[in-house]
């Protein structure tokens, strides 16, 4: 090695997108990105943490067949790839039977050193506590004439690892990460990377996967900084990219050259995405290729419909309504208008038939009964029915379409309008659904596959919201108007406040008192509720863990 190439370290960053427990796919990525690598000259390739498996797999990760798996999987790519780049990648390690999230540095053919999380996240969607042993404090590795420190994801969002890697010789730090999106974390990232960059005074790289895994999407959005707050690296977010970046060897120690510099969209574009890949990955993981859903005219169908023709294809969308005699005229004609301005298959089902054979196989257990909720009901959980058969016939997965607002109160039917495989907007409130179709119509990307402009109808848009289960039914006759039913579950959920707290901004306290119990009440619906994207830190599942059974109230 010559005196010039010693001051120049080149490094691939594979920004790419695992499949969880799909062990020989991500290995031959691997492998691919590896010579891709070695063909560009690089000293090292760098994938994300846990690769190898894919991230987050959860109690799958224990099961020791699956992680024997993994692990031979390592031995045997860092065996082919011998002449060329080091390899740093992500995998499950095990020694006297303890279970390690480790970082797997592979070169001339062998494994030669493992770095092990330290750090374990126990928050939110996490819970490697439970899954994975704590490794020890170590010191960096070497890749030719340069000493590597690498902090695994949550190791770098804390100072101790960080300062014992710069104080045992690390030149620069490599962060390979599992580190899902939520609105926003790109401000959060950067903030935990300046304070390592200026604790430790070396350069950061932070590296990122991308993909859909269950309801969590990884949003990539690597980047580098070095010291002085400089970010010569900022890749893009959701894409996969495999990047070779250059470090260079100055009087003060390795400084990172400027390369490829995104600028990321706004959060409405990457809420949007994130809803967009999320399904996408869901559908290709899983093995579907097409779906369904009932169109109603209402505002949540819309967007699905759009999310759905956007990530996989309008050639790939059935919409579908089932009219009842509460139906309106304004609605039949915005469903159908809908699938067309999307170009999706339109399907129009009455459900009277259907209707009057249970309500006359009920009759006589309901005799002398009033009308009320059942009705209603029995009209949604038709639809469900009809929706399922035609998923079980077409082999199409049913989407379903209930916001967040809806989900946090129970304002949905079970085994009715609950049905389906997956719910884009489990995690949006219904006052952010309505500026997000308004979005999506005056905004088109190259990645979304529906047609540009005005796909959702106006009067979508416009009109008051109604379930259309009974005569002149409108959503503000349950619950309180949007706006603030909404303002009051951010301060409940999101925030995770009190009565008090909502008192204080302003609502009313019986307004809040109803909908803490609605929440509670709930909670047996939601247990049961298909996945759906996680679009904030307290999503509906892994994020807020409540008792189904539960009788404390707030009494603030």
């Amino acid at each position: 090695m010559s005196e010039t190439q010693k001051d120049r370290f080149r490094l691939t960053l594979c920004q790419l997108n695992p499949t969880v427990g799909d062990i020989k796919g991500n290995t031959d990525r691997a492998t691919q990105a590896w010579a891709q690598a070695k063909s560009l000259g690089a000293d090292m390739v760098a994938f994300p943490e846990m690769f190898i498996t894919g991230y987050n797999a959860q109690d799958l990760v224990m099961k020791p067949a699956f992680y024997t798996h993994a692990m031979r999987a390592v031995e045997e790519l860092a065996a082919q790839c011998v002449d060329g780049p080091t390899i740093g990648i992500g995998a499950p390690y095990v020694e006297d039977d303890k279970l390690y999230n480790a970082y797997y540095i592979c070169k001339g053919g062998k494994i030669a050193t493992r770095v092990l999380k330290h750090n374990l996240p126990n928050e939110t969607v996490f819970d490697e506590v439970r899954i994975f042993d704590s490794g020890p404090l170590g010191g960096p590795y070497s890749v030719g004439n340069t000493r590597v420190g690498t902090p695994i994801c949550e190791d770098g969002w804390h100072e101790e690892v960080s300062e014992t890697l710069a104080e045992t010789g690390a030149e620069f730090l490599l962060i390979p990460n599992g580190s899902p999106y939520y609105r926003d974390k790109f401000d959060v990232r950067l903030s935990h990377m300046t304070a390592r960059v200026v604790e430790t005074g070396l350069p950061v790289i932070y590296l990122n996967m991308v993909g859909g895994q269950d309801d969590q999407v990884f949003d990539g959005g690597t980047f580098a900084l070095n010291p002085g707050g400089e970010m010569p690296i900022k890749l893009p977010v959701f894409d996969e990219c495999i990047e070779t970046i250059e470090l260079e060897r100055q009087s003060e120690g390795w400084r990172i050259a400027k390369g490829r510099f995104e600028t990321h969209p706004d959060a409405w574009e990457q809420d949007y995405r994130t809803m967009v890949d999320s399904l996408r990955d869901y559908m290709d993981k899983t093995g579907f290729k097409k779906v369904l859903l009932g169109l109603s005219g209402g505002i949540d169908s819309a967007i699905v419909a759009t999310i759905a023709a956007d990530a996989l294809g309008p050639e790939n969308v059935r919409c579908v309504m089932l009219p009842s005699e509460y139906t309106s005229k304004d609605s039949l004609e915005d469903a159908e208008q809908a699938a067309k301005n999307l170009g999706c298959h339109y399907d129009y089902v009455p459900i009277k038939q259907g209707r009057d054979a249970i309500t006359d196989t009920l009759a006589p257990l309901f005799e002398g009964r009033d009308a009320d909720v059942t009705e209603e009901n029995i009209q949604s959980r038709l639809r469900g029915l009809l929706l399922m058969a035609m998923s079980n016939k077409f082999g199409e997965m049913l989407l379903t379409t209930g916001n967040k607002s809806e989900v946090a109160v129970g304002y949905c039917t079970i085994y009715g309008d609950m049905n389906g495989g997956y719910n884009p907007i489990k995690d949006m409130y219904k006052t952010r659904v309505f500026d997000m179709c308004r979005w999506r119509n005056e905004n088109h990307r190259p990645w979304m596959k529906a047609p540009a402009g005005e796909v959702i109808p106006d009067r979508i848009i416009t009109k008051p919201p109604s379930a259309e289960l009974r005569e002149d039914q409108k959503d503000s006759d349950s619950l309180p108007d949007y706006p603030i039913l909404d303002g009051i579950l951010n301060i409940l959920v999101d925030q995770d406040g009190s009565i008090g707290d909502c008192i204080a901004a302003g609502y009313d306290r019986k307004d809040a008192k109803r909908v803490e119990h609605l929440i509670y009440i709930s909670e047996y619906k939601r247990f049961q509720s298909a996945p759906g994207t996680r679009l904030s830190k307290r999503a509906f599942w892994l994020d807020r863990r409540y008792p189904i059974v539960n009788r404390w109230r707030d009494e603030g």
